[in-house]
C-alpha cells in the first residue's frame, strides 16, 4: 500500500483533493444530497463521492472503517457490481471525514419494538429515519451496518457510474446509450468496438450523472459470492499502514501517562529525572496526567515511568466489590425501561414450578491488538490528524475544539484499525495527540498508549447484575420476569460525543434482554440503570453481550426444571415467535447431530440471541481432558438475510465467537484501590490456537432484509459454553468468567 504521503501527492485522498483529468460518481436516496467533499481543481470534476475515475484509473472509496472485518472489500463489491468492473481493477480508499459519507443504518435500531417484528412498512420508516445519519454528521463504523447501509447506496452508485459513462461512450461513438453494455471497465459497442472508463472520465465530467435501476440478482457477479480480501496481500507482507506505522519526515514520539482512577485528576509530578534522560524532549502537562515526547516511542514510555505523581482520587467506589454493591442499589429504584410486559409477570400460573437465579458478569476492556494512537501535525492554521478510528467526523469536531480551529481546519485520514470492537468510537487518544501538536506546531508527533496506558483507560463493558424469575409448566415457559443493573453505554457514550444525555427508555442498555424471539405468555422484563462513574461504553455487541449471557442461561435453567431437552425447549417457544431464530437452531440441531444425549466426560449446550437483525444459534462441546474442561466443537447458524460475501460472513461469526469465549473464560477488570488491575494480556488472557474449538458455520439467508454480521455471533457464545460446562459437570455457571469455579484448558 502506498504511505499516506505519496497518495496525497498522487491525489487519491481527497480534501483540498484533485481529480486528474476525472470524474466522480455516487448516488444519494434523499432529496438533497449532502455536500460533497471531492473538491475539483482547474478542468477537473467530482460529481459525488463514492466512485472516482482519472488517468490513473478507477477509485472507490469505502468510508467505513476497515478493522478486519471486510468491509473495504465488501463494501467495494456492492459497487463493482453494478459499475461493471472487477475488484482486481480498482483501488478502494476510506474516504475523508465529511457528512456525504453519514451511516443510513445507525439510527434503524432506534426505532420501537423488538426489531424481529419489523415488517416492510417499518423497515421503510427506518430507512427514511436513516437519513437523519446525514443532519446528524454520522460518518462511523459500527452497530454491524456497513452492509445494511451499503446495500442500496453503493450499487446505486455503481449504476449512476455506469450510464453516464456510457452515455460519454454514446456520444463519443455516435451511438445510443442503450445500444451499448459494459463489462470489466470498458463500454462496448455492438460490433465490439471498446473503450476504457478511464478514456471516458473527461467527457462524463461534462454530463450530469445518470440515475439508473438496479440490475436484478440473478446477473450478479460478486454479490453473494466469495471474493478475495482486497487488503489480504498487504496485511500478510507487513505493508498495510495502520496508525500505528504511520511515518512522516522529522516526526517525533509521544505517549501519555494519566491517573489510574479514571476520573480523577492530578495534584502534582515531577518530571525532573525524566527530563534529564538523552532523547526526551519535553515534558506536557495534560491536566490528569502528563506525556512525554521523544526520539522514539519505547523511550517516552520509560521517561513516563520514571515521573512522580501525586493522584487525585476515584470519583467510584475503589474495590470491585464495592462497584459491584453500587450497582445492585439500581435494583432500589424504578427501572429505565420495561420494553415488554406480556401477559401478566406477577401471578404464578396455577399448577406451575417457579425458579429464580442471579447472574453477574465483570467489566471487560475492549482489549484491541493495536494500542490506542494517533498522529497530529499543526501547522499553518491547519491541523492533520492520522488514525485508526470508528467516527472520523467526530474525530475532526473533537481535534478542531482541542486546536481551537473549524471542523474544516482539520483533515481526519483513517488507516486501517488494529482491532476496534467499538473502543475506536471514542476520540479521547486523537484528542491527546492534538493537545500535545500544538506543543510541538509545524512538528508531526506521533502518540501511542502502552498496552498498559490503554488497559486501565477504557471505556469498559460495564459490569452487570441480572436477576431473573420463571416458571415452567407442562415442559414449557410459562413465566420470565428479568431485572437488569448496569450503567449505559448509551448514556455515558453520547455525553462524550454529542454532548447530550438521550431522553426516555435505554433501549440498547436492555437488548437482548426484552427481544428474545421466544413465545412465553408472561414476559416481563426491566432495565435499571446504574449511576457509577466508571467510564463504559461500547463493547462488541454491547447489551447483548452480558444479556444473551443472562437470558440463555435462565432458559437452560428452565429447561431443566421443566424437564425438557434444551434445544427442544428453544424451538418449541421459538417456532411460534420467529422462523428465522427456529431456523438457526435447527441448523445447528442438524449440524451438531444433536440428540439430546451426551456420553460421560462430553458436555454440550446451545444458546440462540437475536442481535443486530440476525438470529445466531450457537452449539459448544467440552470435554473433559486430564482434569481440565477442552472447548472440543463449536457449531455455528446465522440467518443474515443477504450474505453479501458468504465467507466473510463466516469469518465473522467465527470471530464473534472467538471474542465471546475469550471474555467468558478469561476477562475480567477489577478494581482496587480505584485502579483497574489488570494492565497486559498476562493478566487479561484470551483464547489461544490450541484452545479454540473445531468450527463448522452455516449461514442462512431466509429474512427479507438484510441482518448485522461483526457483533452477532458474540452474544451466544458464553450461554453456550455456560450451558455445555452444566451438562459436562451439573454445576451451573452464574458468573463470568468461568476460570474463577471452572479447571479451564489453557
Amino acid at each position: 500500500m502506498a504511505s499516506i504521503g505519496k497518495i496525497a501527492r498522487r491525489t487519491f485522498l481527497i480534501g483540498s483533493a484533485a481529480i486528474v483529468g476525472g470524474v466522480a460518481f455516487g448516488a444519494y436516496y434523499v432529496s438533497r444530497p449532502a455536500p460533497n467533499p471531492l473538491k475539483p481543481g482547474e478542468g477537473e470534476a467530482a460529481l459525488n463521492p463514492f466512485v472516482l475515475i482519472d488517468g490513473n484509473g478507477i477509485t472507490l472509496f469505502a468510508p467505513r472503517a476497515e478493522m478486519g472485518q471486510g468491509v473495504k472489500t465488501s463494501w467495494a463489491a456492492l459497487i463493482a457490481e453494478e459499475l461493471d468492473v472487477e475488484l482486481d481493477q480498482v483501488r478502494v480508499l476510506h474516504g475523508p471525514a465529511a457528512k456525504a459519507y453519514y451511516n443510513s443504518a445507525f439510527m434503524l435500531d432506534a426505532l420501537p419494538g423488538k426489531g424481529y417484528d419489523s415488517g416492510n412498512f417499518k423497515h421503510s420508516i427506518g430507512e427514511a429515519l436513516g437519513h437523519l445519519g446525514k443532519v446528524l454528521n454520522l460518518h462511523g463504523t459500527g452497530g454491524s451496518t456497513s452492509m445494511k447501509d451499503g446495500y442500496e447506496r453503493m450499487r446505486l452508485a455503481g449504476a449512476s457510474a455506469r450510464e453516464t459513462l456510457k452515455e460519454a461512450a454514446a456520444g463519443k461513438l455516435g451511438l445510443k446509450r442503450s445500444q451499448l453494455s459494459t463489462a470489466k471497465g470498458m463500454v462496448i459497442a455492438p460490433d465490439g468496438r471498446e473503450v476504457s472508463y478511464v478514456d471516458l472520465a473527461q467527457d462524463a465530467a461534462k454530463l450530469s450523472a445518470i440515475e439508473a435501476g438496479l440490475r436484478p440478482s440473478s446477473t450478479w457477479r460478486l454479490i453473494g459470492k466469495p471474493q478475495p480480501r482486497i487488503d489480504m496481500a498487504e496485511k500478510a507482507t507487513g505493508t498495510a499502514e495502520f496508525g500505528i506505522d504511520v511515518r512522516l519526515p522529522g516526526m517525533k514520539f509521544a505517549s501519555v501517562r494519566m491517573n489510574p482512577r479514571q476520573g480523577g485528576s492530578m495534584k502534582s509530578f515531577d518530571a525532573s529525572a525524566a527530563q534529564n534522560m538523552p532523547g526526551v524532549e519535553k515534558v506536557i502537562n495534560m491536566g490528569a496526567g502528563v506525556a512525554v515526547v521523544a526520539s522514539n516511542t519505547w523511550l517516552a514510555m520509560q521517561a513516563l515511568e520514571a515521573i512522580e505523581v501525586d493522584w487525585e482520587e476515584a470519583p467510584y467506589p475503589s474495590e470491585t466489590d464495592q462497584v459491584f454493591a453500587k450497582i445492585a442499589e439500581a435494583f432500589d429504584d424504578a427501572p429505565n425501561s420495561v420494553m415488554r410486559d406480556d401477559g401478566d409477570a406477577d401471578a404464578l400460573p396455577t399448577g406451575a414450578t417457579e425458579l429464580s437465579a442471579e447472574y453477574q458478569v465483570p467489566y471487560l476492556a475492549h482489549a484491541t491488538m493495536e494500542p490506542m494512537n494517533a498522529t497530529a501535525l499543526l501547522e499553518e492554521g491547519k491541523l492533520t490528524v492520522w488514525s485508526g478510528n470508528q467516527m472520523p467526523t467526530f474525530v475532526q469536531s473533537k481535534c478542531a475544539a482541542e486546536a481551537g480551529l473549524e471542523s474544516e481546519q482539520v483533515d481526519v485520514r483513517t488507516t486501517y484499525l488494529g482491532g476496534g470492537f467499538g473502543r475506536r468510537v471514542e476520540f479521547d487518544y486523537a484528542v491527546q495527540a492534538t493537545r500535545i501538536a500544538k506543543e510541538m506546531p509545524g512538528i508531526p508527533v506521533q502518540l501511542t498508549w502502552s498496552r498498559e496506558e490503554d488497559m486501565r483507560h477504557d471505556m469498559y463493558r460495564p459490569g452487570a447484575i441480572a436477576r431473573m424469575r420463571g416458571a415452567v409448566k407442562d415442559g414449557a415457559a410459562v413465566l420470565m420476569d428479568g431485572q437488569l443493573a448496569a450503567a449505559s453505554p448509551t448514556h455515558q457514550a453520547m455525553m462524550r460525543l454529542a454532548d447530550f444525555q438521550p431522553a426516555g427508555p435505554d433501549k440498547v442498555h436492555v437488548e437482548g434482554f426484552f427481544n428474545s424471539p421466544y413465545a412465553i405468555p408472561n414476559y416481563r422484563m426491566a432495565g435499571h440503570i446504574s449511576d457509577i462513574k466508571i467510564p463504559v461504553g461500547f463493547w462488541r455487541s454491547v447489551g447483548n453481550s452480558f444479556n444473551g449471557f443472562f437470558i440463555e442461561s435462565f432458559i437452560d435453567e428452565m429447561a431443566h426444571a421443566a424437564g425438557a431437552d434444551p434445544m427442544e425447549f428453544r424451538l418449541s417457544l421459538a417456532r411460534p415467535e420467529w422462523a428465522p431464530a427456529a431456523g438457526v437452531l435447527e441448523a445447528v440441531k442438524e449440524m451438531a447431530g444433536w440428540t439430546g444425549n451426551t456420553p460421560a466426560g462430553v458436555g454440550r449446550g446451545v444458546a440462540m440471541c437475536y442481535s443486530f437483525g440476525t438470529p445466531v444459534a450457537e452449539v459448544i462441546e467440552v470435554i473433559e481432558e486430564d482434569g481440565s474442561i477442552r472447548i472440543a466443537n463449536a457449531w455455528i447458524a446465522c440467518d443474515m438475510g443477504r450474505a453479501i460475501d458468504p465467507e466473510t460472513v463466516k469469518a465473522q461469526m467465527f470471530g464473534g465467537m472467538a471474542y465471546g469465549l475469550s471474555a467468558a473464560c478469561f476477562g475480567e477488570i477489577t478494581f482496587a484501590d480505584g485502579a483497574a488491575e489488570q494492565g497486559n494480556f498476562p493478566d487479561y488472557d484470551a483464547m489461544r490456537m490450541h484452545t479454540m474449538p473445531r468450527t463448522e458455520v452455516r449461514v442462512l439467508e431466509t429474512q427479507a432484509h438484510l441482518g448485522g454480521a461483526g457483533e452477532p455471533g458474540t452474544p451466544p457464545a458464553a450461554p453456550a459454553l455456560a450451558n455445555a460446562i452444566f451438562d459436562l459437570t451439573g454445576k451451573r455457571p452464574r458468573r463470568l468468567p468461568l476460570m474463577h469455579d471452572f479447571d479451564l484448558l489453557i
